[in-house]
């Protein structure tokens, strides 16, 4: 069984309003993983994660949708890591082999995405989704003063999903729990038991929703998706 968690108990305080029920295409941003994830044939549950403030609203979009898959609603915590916890916690280990991390404010996932990054992680029992960094790549000082340059060989950003074994990711959360670590994802929880990660090329749009601004971009791909509007 492969469980899919994802993650919406953010406070959005970059946007100025709750993005993850920010309106896409006449579907709130969550709806568009949810939707990816229901039509990804290797996923058999949907765990979301929320604030207890949008647990309603969830359960009544679900609903709506008909999403079979969806499992359960679990409580975010104050912080990322916390709200992962909470969910891997949810998880049945003697039934889910994989546990697939998803954050919710990334709503243009799709199912091949979600399938070739499973079928890596169960080789290697841990991959993400991730790009090349293209952009010249500075470090600056608090000044925002041009210190030095980065090589940007090798360099990654990281997406979601990140997939793992499911006795991974709870071996991996376990201990940051036990020594009151944190961490701004699960690869980085992984890597500190000084386990490899397997990284899934991304070459299509999987980007985050940070700003007020990439609401529209994020439409503009759903449209040419969809067929509306060339490529």
């Amino acid at each position: 069984m492969v469980s899919a968690i994802i993650v919406a108990g953010g406070s959005s305080r970059r946007m100025g309003f709750d993005k993850i029920f920010a309106p896409l295409n006449g579907k709130p941003v969550i709806f568009w993983s949810l939707a990816a994830f229901q039509a990804c044939p290797d996923v058999d549950e949907l765990v979301v994660v929320t604030r207890e403030d949008r647990a309603k609203e969830v359960e009544q979009l679900v609903k709506e949708e008909g999403l079979t898959k969806f499992s359960r609603i679990v409580e975010g915590g104050a912080e990322r890591h916390l709200s992962v916890w909470n969910g891997l916690k949810s998880v049945d280990p003697a039934r889910s082999r994989f546990v697939a991390i998803h954050d919710a404010a990334r709503p243009l996932i799709t199912p091949k995405m979600i399938a070739d990054c499973l079928g890596l992680a169960r080789i290697h029992g841990a991959a993400c989704c991730a790009s090349p960094i293209p952009d010249t790549v500075k470090r600056a000082s608090h000044e925002l003063l041009v210190t030095d340059s980065v090589d940007r060989q090798g360099l990654w950003a990281m997406q979601t999903p990140q997939i793992f074994s499911t006795a991974l990711i709870l071996q991996a959360y376990a201990s940051l729990m036990a020594h009151n670590e944190l961490v701004t994802d699960e690869v980085s929880a992984v890597q500190k038991l000084g386990k490899r990660v397997s990284l899934l090329p991304n070459d299509d749009y999987n980007f985050k929703i940070t700003f007020a601004r990439d609401l529209p971009l994020a439409e503009q791909v759903l449209d040419i998706r969809a067929g509306k509007i060339g490529a």
